[in-house]
C-alpha cells in the first residue's frame, strides 16, 4: 500500500477507458472524511476529494442548510421559553458558536459557493445573532433585577 500519493482518474462513460490522469487537480477540490464505520474487505477510504464544482456546491448547500436549521430551531426554542431558565452564559456560548460557524462559512466555504449565496447566509446568521443578543440582554436584565432584589432582602 502506497501512502502519500494522490491522483485523479477520469474514465470514459461508455468504454471505461482511462481518459485523464491528473495529480495537480486534487489541490482545487473539497476534502471529505467518510463517517461510515462499516468494516468490509476492499478499499479503505480515509478521505475523499470532490473536484466537480457543481457537486461541491450542492453538497455544501445541503450541509449548511442542515446546520442552519439546527441553529434556527434551537434559537427559536430558547427565545420562546417563558420561564427564562436559560442563563446568559449558555446564550453567550450559543452566540460564540454561531459566530464561529459564520467564520467557517466565510473563510472555508466561500470559495466553493457563489458570492450572492454567501451574502444571503451572512444576512440570515446576522438575523439569528441579533435575536439571540436581544434574548441575552433580556436574561441579563432579569439576572440583575434578581440580584438587586436579593441584596435588598438581605439588607432588611
Amino acid at each position: 500500500m502506497m501512502s502519500g500519493q494522490c491522483y485523479l482518474v477520469e474514465k470514459e462513460a461508455r468504454t471505461g477507458d482511462v481518459v485523464h490522469f491528473d495529480w495537480n487537480r486534487l489541490q482545487e477540490g473539497f476534502q471529505i472524511t467518510p463517517k461510515n464505520q462499516l468494516r468490509y474487505d476492499g478499499i479503505l477510504v480515509n478521505q475523499l476529494i470532490i473536484v466537480k464544482h457543481t457537486f461541491i456546491e450542492k453538497l455544501l448547500k445541503k450541509k449548511i442548510q442542515k446546520k442552519l436549521e439546527i441553529y434556527l430551531n434551537y434559537i427559536v426554542d430558547v427565545i420562546d421559553e417563558e420561564d427564562d431558565s436559560t442563563s446568559s452564559g449558555a446564550l453567550a456560548e450559543i452566540l460564540d458558536e454561531l459566530s464561529r460557524y459564520k467564520d467557517i462559512l466565510r473563510y472555508r466555504y466561500a470559495k466553493y459557493l457563489g458570492e450572492k449565496y454567501v451574502d444571503l447566509l451572512m444576512k440570515k446568521i446576522d438575523l439569528l445573532e441579533y435575536e439571540l443578543k436581544l434574548k441575552v440582554m433580556q436574561v441579563r436584565q432579569l439576572e440583575y433585577m434578581y440580584e438587586d432584589e436579593m441584596k435588598n432582602t438581605r439588607n432588611r
